[in-house]
C-alpha cells in the first residue's frame, strides 16, 4: 500500500578497452644571470636520476627560455650551463597532474661567485592509465570496443566499467543523473539538464569517452552523478588523411514473445545502416576537419507486457509495442587556426537531424483476456534539428601550462512532434492528435584561466549561460476524445547560470591535494498557460557554493590512497516540468510538475589502487546523501484506472557502495577485466501531493536494499591483426521508484581483423548474443500494483568495414 522507491545505484562494470599509455610532457623554463638577465644559448639537459642516462637536451632562445616536450613522469636532473658560468644542477621530479608546467627561474652564477646550487623542484604531468593516477577519470577508446562496433553512443557505453543503461539511460553506480558533455561542452544533442538522444548518435563519430566520478570546480555542478565527456574524432596529421566506414547489421532475429490478439505483428529482421566519413587537411597554420555520420534504424524500441491489479479487484492486461525508425544524420566541421606560435582560433560548427516515426499497438484486456476493453493505435512522426556554433581561442603564455581559453557557443534545437492516435472501444471509436512544437536556444560563454606552479597549478574562470524554451502543445481532439486538451497551449522555460570557479592543483613526491570551489546563481522562470486546470507560473533561485577536495597519498610505486569530496545539484530538466500530459501509454500518462526543485548532493568516496607490471587492482568505497530527491510518483484518482506519473521531490536519500576493478594480462594473447559493485540504497519516509488531474496523497515508509552488479570483459589478441572480445553482464535486482527491478544477464561478441596493411578494418559482433536482457519489473502504488515484462529489441548482429586513408 505504501511503497515507494527511488534509489537508482546500481553499477559496475569492466572492460579492458581503456588506451593504457603515457601522456607527454613539456617540461620548460628560463635562465637568467643573478641580476635577472636572460642567458640566451644556454645548454639545458635532463638525464635520468637513477642512471645519468641521456633523455633529452636543447639550447635556450634569446629571451633565455627553453622547452623540452615528450617527458615521461620520472625522477631526473636537469642541468644548465653555458661559457664562463658554472654548471647548475638541480633535481626534478614529473608527477602525474599538469600535462604543462614551469620550472622557478634557474640562476647561473659567474665564475668568480659562488659554488653550484643544487636545489630539489617537483614539476607535475598528467599520468593516464586504465585508471587514471588522479583516480577521477577514466579514459575508453570507442575503437577498442569490438562488441559493440557500428551502433550508437548508448550501446558502446553498456561495456564500459561503473556504467549500466537502464531505461535508455546511462547510469554512473546505478545513477542516472549523469551529465553528458560532446567535447566537453553541454549540448542539445545529449541534454542540458537530464541526458537525452545518446542512442541515435553514432559510435562511429567518436574517438573516446572519458568518466568522471569525482568531477573538480571547473565543471557545471549539474549531475550528481558525474560526468561523461564524449570525444569526437578530429585528427591533426599534415596533409590530407581520414576514415571511411560502413556498418550494416540485423536485430530481432526472432519473436521472444508472441503479441496479445488483434494487433499489428512485432518488428523482426529490423535493418540497421551506418555510413560514416572523417576528413581531415593540415597545412602550414590551418587544420580543417569534417565528421559525418548517418545512422539509421527499424527498432523494435517497446514490447512490454503489463498485468495491473487494483485493490476493487479489477485485473487489466496490456501491451505496448512500439516499431520504430529512426535516421540520425550528424556532422561537425571547423578549422583549426594558429596565428602564431601563441594564439589559436577554432571555429566549428554541427548539424543534427533525428527523424523519427513511431507506429504503435496498446491493447487492454480483462484478466483472463477473453475480452478486449479497448485498442489504442498511434503514429508518432517526429523531427529534431540541432544547429550548434562555436568559437575558442587559446593564449599561450610563455611559461608552458600557462593558457587564457575564452570560448562561445550557441545551440539552437528545434522539436517538432506530431502524435495520431485511434482510440477503439467496443461501442464506438475516437480519433484524436496533437502537435508540439519546441524551439530551444542556448547561449554560452567562459573564460578559463590556468597558471602553472612550482607545485601543481591554478585553474580558475567564469561561465555564463542563458537559455530559453519556448513550446506549444497543440492539443487537437476528434470524435470521443479522451484527450485533456485543457491541459494544452503554451509554455516558456527561461534560464540564467552565472558561474565562478577557481581550482588549486599541488603535489610532491608523496602527496597530491585538489582544492575547489565553484559558485553558481541560478534563476529559472517558467510561465504556463494561465488557463491551464492544474499549474501555474513557477521558478526558484539560489545562490550556492559547489566545493570539492581531493588528497591522495603515493606510498610507494604500486600504492596509492585518496579520499574525495564533492557536492553538487540536479536541476530539473524542462521536460521533467512540462505541464502537458504524455499519451504514447494510454493509461499510465506522464506530466511534468513546475513546482519541481533541485536535488542537492554530498559525496564521499575513499579510493585505492595497487599496480604490477601486469595489472592492477582498483577500488572505491562511496557515499552519498541527498535532499529533494528527485523521483517519479504513480497515482490514480478516485474513480479512474488511468495512472498518473509525476516528477516530485521526495525528500532524504542515501547511497553506500564498494566498487572493485581488477584488470589483468594473463599472456600475449588474452587478458582480462573485471567489475564489481556492491550498495546500500536508502529513502527515508515521505509524503507527497500529486496535483494531476487533481490533488491525491502519497506516502511511503523508509526502505532499504543492497544490491549489485558484475560485468567480465575479456580480450584475445591474435596474430595476424585478429582480436577477440567476450563480455558478459549481470545487473542484481534492485530497487526503483515505488517498486523492484528483476535481475538481468546479457553477453556480447566481437571480432575485427587488421587488413590492407593495417589500413582496413573488419568487424563483426553480436550484443545479448543468448537473447537473455529482459527488464521486469513490480510496480506498487496507493490502491493499485502492476508488474512489467519488457521484451524490447536487444540483439542485434553487425557487420562493418573501416579504411584509413
Amino acid at each position: 500500500m505504501k511503497r515507494s522507491k527511488f534509489l537508482l545505484f546500481p553499477t559496475v562494470a569492466i572492460s579492458s578497452m581503456m588506451t593504457a599509455q603515457l601522456t607527454s610532457v613539456t617540461l620548460s623554463g628560463r635562465v637568467t644571470t643573478k641580476d635577472k638577465e636572460a642567458l640566451p644559448y644556454s645548454n639545458i639537459i635532463l638525464k635520468k636520476e637513477k642512471d645519468t642516462a641521456f633523455v633529452a637536451g636543447t639550447i635556450t632562445n634569446e629571451e633565455g627560455r627553453f622547452s623540452m616536450s615528450e617527458i615521461k613522469p620520472d625522477h631526473y636532473l636537469l642541468e644548465a650551463s653555458i661559457p664562463g658560468y658554472h654548471i647548475y644542477k638541480q633535481s626534478v621530479f614529473i608527477g602525474s597532474l599538469s600535462e604543462f608546467l614551469e620550472i622557478p627561474p634557474i640562476e647561473l652564477n659567474r665564475k668568480q661567485e659562488q659554488e653550484t646550487k643544487i636545489e630539489e623542484v617537483v614539476v607535475s604531468a598528467s599520468k593516464k592509465n586504465e585508471i587514471d593516477n588522479k583516480l577521477d577519470k577514466k579514459t575508453y577508446s570507442v575503437a577498442d570496443n569490438i562488441s559493440q562496433s557500428g551502433g550508437s553512443v548508448l550501446q558502446s557505453m553498456q561495456n564500459l566499467p561503473g556504467i549500466t543503461v537502464q531505461d535508455g539511460k546511462v547510469q554512473l553506480r546505478g545513477n542516472d543523473k549523469v551529465t553528458v558533455l560532446i567535447d566537453g561542452k553541454q549540448t542539445a544533442l545529449t541534454g542540458f539538464g537530464s541526458q537525452t538522444g545518446l542512442d541515435n548518435i553514432p559510435s562511429s563519430a567518436i574517438e573516446k569517452i572519458e568518466i568522471i566520478n569525482n568531477p573538480s570546480s571547473k565543471y557545471d555542478a549539474n549531475g550528481n552523478a558525474g560526468i561523461i565527456n564524449i570525444i569526437m574524432k578530429k585528427n591533426k596529421q599534415n596533409g590530407w588523411n581520414g576514415k571511411l566506414g560502413f556498418t550494416t547489421g540485423l536485430g530481432s532475429l526472432w519473436v521472444r514473445k508472441q503479441n496479445l490478439p488483434t494487433i499489428r505483428p512485432q518488428y523482426t529482421l529490423t535493418p540497421k545502416i551506418n555510413p560514416s566519413l572523417s576528413l581531415n587537411y593540415r597545412k602550414n597554420k590551418v587544420n580543417l576537419f569534417l565528421q559525418a555520420d548517418n545512422l539509421y534504424t527499424e527498432t523494435l524500441n517497446k514490447n512490454e507486457f503489463v498485468t495491473r491489479t487494483y485493490d476493487n479487484g479489477t485485473i487489466i492486461n496490456s501491451q505496448l509495442k512500439r516499431n520504430r525508425n529512426t535516421n540520425f544524420f550528424t556532422t561537425k566541421a571547423g578549422l583549426d587556426w594558429n596565428i602564431d606560435a601563441q594564439n589559436t582560433l577554432t571555429v566549428s560548427g554541427m548539424y543534427g537531424s533525428e527523424k523519427i516515426i513511431d507506429r504503435g499497438d496498446q491493447p487492454f484486456f480483462n484478466g483472463d483476456q477473453s475480452q478486449r476493453l479497448r485498442l489504442w493505435q498511434f503514429l508518432e512522426d517526429e523531427l529534431k534539428t540541432t544547429i550548434m556554433g562555436s568559437a575558442s581561442y587559446q593564449h599561450k603564455f610563455k611559461e608552458a601550462g600557462h593558457l587564457l581559453n575564452v570560448g562561445f557557443n550557441y545551440t539552437f534545437h528545434r522539436e517538432d512532434e506530431k502524435y495520431f492516435y485511434d482510440n477503439y472501444l467496443p461501442a464506438s471509436t475516437g480519433t484524436d492528435a496533437f502537435k508540439l512544437l519546441s524551439d530551444e536556444q542556448v547561449y554560452d560563454f567562459n573564460v578559463d584561466y590556468i597558471k602553472p606552479l612550482k607545485y601543481g597549478r591554478i585553474e580558475t574562470g567564469i561561465k555564463l549561460r542563458s537559455r530559453s524554451i519556448p513550446t506549444n502543445m497543440n492539443f487537437i481532439p476528434g470524435a470521443n476524445s479522451v484527450l485533456d486538451v485543457s491541459a494544452g497551449g503554451k509554455a516558456d522555460y527561461k534560464e540564467f547560470i552565472p558561474a565562478v570557479y577557481g581550482n588549486y592543483i599541488f603535489e610532491n613526491e608523496k602527496w597530491e591535494a585538489e582544492l575547489g570551489l565553484r559558485l553558481e546563481y541560478v534563476r529559472i522562470e517558467y510561465d504556463v498557460n494561465p488557463n491551464h486546470p492544474t499549474y501555474k507560473s513557477d521558478g526558484y533561485n539560489y545562490t550556492q557554493p559547489f566545493p570539492n577536495f581531493r588528497l591522495a597519498y603515493k606510498l610507494d610505486d604500486h600504492n596509492k590512497f585518496s579520499v574525495f569530496y564533492n557536492r553538487r545539484v540536479d536541476r530539473p530538466n524542462e521536460v521533467d516540468i512540462r505541464i502537458f500530459p504524455k499519451y504514447d501509454d494510454a493509461e499510465i500518462i506522464k506530466v511534468g510538475n513546475p513546482a519541481l526543485r533541485p536535488q542537492f548532493t554530498n559525496s564521499i568516496e575513499l579510493g585505492y589502487k595497487y599496480n604490477w607490471d601486469n595489472g592492477y587492482l582498483y577500488s572505491a568505497l562511496y557515499h552519498r546523501f541527498s535532499n529533494g530527491t528527485i523521483t517519479r510518483i504513480s497515482s490514480i484518482v478516485p474513480g479512474s484506472n488511468l495512472i498518473y506519473a509525476i516528477f516530485q521531490n521526495a525528500g532524504k536519500s542515501y547511497n553506500t557502495g564498494l566498487e572493485t576493478i581488477w584488470n589483468q594480462k594473463v599472456s600475449d594473447v588474452y587478458s582480462f577485466n573485471i567489475n564489481g559493485n556492491i550498495y546500500r540504497n536508502q529513502i527515508d519516509a515521505f509524503t507527497v501531493q500529486n496535483l494531476y488531474p487533481q490533488p491525491n496523497t502519497f506516502s511511503a515508509d523508509k526502505q532499504t536494499a543492497v544490491s549489485g552488479n558484475i560485468k567480465l570483459n575479456n580480450i584475445l589478441r591474435f596474430s595476424k591483426g585478429l582480436n577477440v572480445q567476450l563480455t558478459a553482464v549481470y545487473l542484481a535486482p534492485d530497487v526503483i521508484p515505488q517498486g523492484k527491478i528483476k535481475a538481468r544477464f546479457s553477453m556480447d561478441v566481437g571480432l575485427k581483423k587488421a587488413i590492407q596493411k593495417g589500413k582496413g578494418e573488419l568487424f563483426l559482433n553480436a550484443s545479448d548474443l543468448l537473447n537473455t536482457m529482459v527488464i521486469k519489473k513490480n510496480i506498487q502504488g496507493m490502491g493499485f500494483a502492476y508488474t512489467s515484462n519488457d521484451y524490447y529489441e536487444t540483439q542485434v548482429v553487425r557487420l562493418g568495414y573501416n579504411y584509413k586513408f
